[in-house]
C-alpha cells in the first residue's frame, strides 16, 4: 500500500445524457452568468453544432436568463497561443463574463487558456508559461470566478474536467502546459448527440487518446486505488464501445459510454501524473509534424509499451483483465505481450495506422525529434535516453523519406 501524499479532486459538476445541452442557460444562471461567450471552431460551425447549441439561448430571451453575446470560432488545432490571445481580446471587447466551450480538445484547452488569461489580466498567454510548464497549487492557485461550462464533441481528451491545459507555443514549436486546480470547467455537459457526426477516423483516434490516458495512469509510479478504479473502467468501456462507435456513429449508448470513459481516463491520468512516455513522444511529434494528438498517441502506445516494459509489467494482469485478455496463469511478461497484441488488434479494427507513413517524415526531420522529446515538459518525470527515442522513432517512421 502506498502511503505517500496523493491528491484527487474532481471539481467539475457533470451532467450527462441525450439533449442535456438544453440545460446550459439554466446552469449558467445558477453560476451567476449574464453575458456568455461561446467558443468553438469552424468545422463545428459547418457541421451545424454551433447553431444547435447557440439556439438554446433563444429560449431564454426577454431578460429571463443569461444572454449569448458573441461567438468566437477561429480556434485551430492544438490550442495555438495566438488563438487564445485573439479570443481574450474578443471576450474583453464584447464584455463577456462567462465562457461556453463547445468542441474537441483543442477548443476545450483554448478556453482554459482564455479563462486563465482573463483571470490574470494577460494579453499574451505565452507570458504565463515561459519555460513550457506552469504548475500552480494551493495557496498560489486561487479560485477563478469566471463561469465556465464545457461541452465536449469528441470522446478523447476529457479536457472538460482536467486541471491541465495543453497550449501550443508557435514561437518555439512546443506544446506547453498549465496545471491549475481551478482551470477546468465548473460544469461539463456530456451530450452524446453532439458526437454522432464525428467521422470514424476521428472517433477512433480520440478514443485511443482516452485509452492512452487510462493506460499511462494505470502504469504510473504514483497511481492510487482511486486512479486505478477510474483507469480500469475507462479501459473496459473503450474496448467494448470504440469499435461500435466507429462502425455506427449514431449508436448513442456507445457514444455516451465513450464520453464517460474519456472523462474517467483523463481524471486518472491527471491525478496519477508522473511517467508518461507515450504522451511525451506524442507531444513532440505533434508539435513538429502537426500530427493530431490522438493519432500520435494511437501509433505510439503499443510501441512504447513494448520498448519500455518496466513501466507496464507491475499492472500487466489488471490491464489484461480490463481488455478481456485471458492471462490468468501467465507471467507478467507474457500478459504484457498479449495486452500489446490486443491493443494492436484494436488499432487495426478501428482503422488506425501503425506508423506515421502518411506524414512523409524525413530522416533529417527524425533527428529533430530527439531534442523535442527531451525538452517536452513530460520528460521531467521520465527522461528517455537518445537510444530509446531513436528505437521508438524507427518503429513509427520505418522508412524515413530521404
Amino acid at each position: 500500500m502506498k502511503t505517500s501524499l496523493s491528491q484527487f479532486m474532481l471539481r467539475t459538476g457533470i451532467y450527462s445524457g441525450s439533449n442535456s445541452r438544453a440545460m446550459v442557460p439554466s446552469l449558467f444562471a445558477g453560476l451567476g452568468a449574464k453575458r456568455v461567450l461561446l467558443l468553438s471552431d469552424r468545422g463545428l460551425e459547418q457541421a451545424g453544432i454551433v447553431e444547435k447549441v447557440a439556439s438554446i439561448f433563444n429560449l431564454t430571451g426577454n431578460g429571463s436568463g443569461p444572454a449569448l453575446i458573441g461567438t468566437y470560432l477561429d480556434i485551430a488545432q492544438d490550442a495555438e497561443s495566438h488563438c487564445i490571445n485573439d479570443a481574450v481580446r474578443y471576450a474583453r471587447e464584447v464584455g463577456a463574463d462567462s465562457l461556453l466551450a463547445v468542441g474537441g480538445g483543442s477548443v476545450l484547452d483554448t478556453v482554459k487558456g482564455v479563462k486563465y488569461a482573463l483571470h490574470k489580466g494577460l494579453s499574451d498567454i505565452k507570458e504565463a508559461i515561459p519555460g513550457g510548464l506552469l504548475y500552480e497549487q494551493f495557496p498560489k492557485a486561487t479560485f477563478i470566478s469566471i463561469p465556465h461550462i464545457a461541452m465536449p464533441t469528441t470522446a478523447g481528451t476529457g479536457s472538460e474536467v482536467s486541471p491541465i491545459a495543453v497550449i501550443f507555443n508557435e514561437d518555439i514549436q512546443m506544446k506547453t502546459n498549465i496545471i491549475n486546480p481551478f482551470i477546468n470547467a465548473d460544469i461539463a455537459i456530456l451530450d452524446p448527440d453532439l458526437t454522432v457526426g464525428l467521422p470514424p477516423r476521428i472517433t477512433a483516434f480520440t478514443g485511443f487518446d482516452a485509452l492512452t490516458h487510462a493506460i499511462e495512469a494505470l502504469a504510473s509510479p504514483t497511481a492510487t486505488g482511486i486512479t486505478d478504479a477510474y483507469a480500469l473502467h475507462a479501459i473496459r468501456l473503450i474496448d467494448k464501445n470504440l469499435p461500435i462507435a466507429v462502425v455506427n456513429g449514431g449508436q448513442l449508448e456507445a457514444r455516451m459510454d465513450l464520453l464517460h470513459a474519456s472523462l474517467m481516463g483523463i481524471t486518472a491520468f491527471s491525478f496519477a501524473l508522473n511517467a508518461i512516455p507515450v504522451h511525451n513522444m506524442a507531444h513532440a511529434y505533434g508539435a513538429l509534424f502537426r500530427i493530431p494528438h490522438g493519432l500520435a498517441n494511437a501509433v505510439f502506445l503499443p510501441v512504447v509499451m513494448e520498448l519500455v516494459p518496466q513501466l507496464y509489467l507491475p499492472k500487466a494482469a489488471e490491464l489484461a483483465e480490463a481488455l478481456g485478455v485471458d492471462a490468468k496463469n501467465d507471467s507478467a511478461e507474457t500478459a504484457l505481450t498479449k495486452v500489446v497484441e490486443k491493443i494492436r488488434l484494436l488499432q487495426h479494427k478501428v482503422g488506425l495506422p501503425a506508423d506515421f507513413k502518411e506524414f512523409q517524415i524525413s530522416e533529417e526531420q527524425l533527428q529533430q525529434t530527439f531534442s523535442a522529446v527531451m525538452k517536452d515538459p513530460a520528460a521531467l518525470n521520465f527522461p528517455m535516453p537518445p537510444e530509446l527515442i531513436a528505437a521508438i522513432g524507427q518503429r513509427v517512421v520505418p522508412l524515413a523519406v530521404k
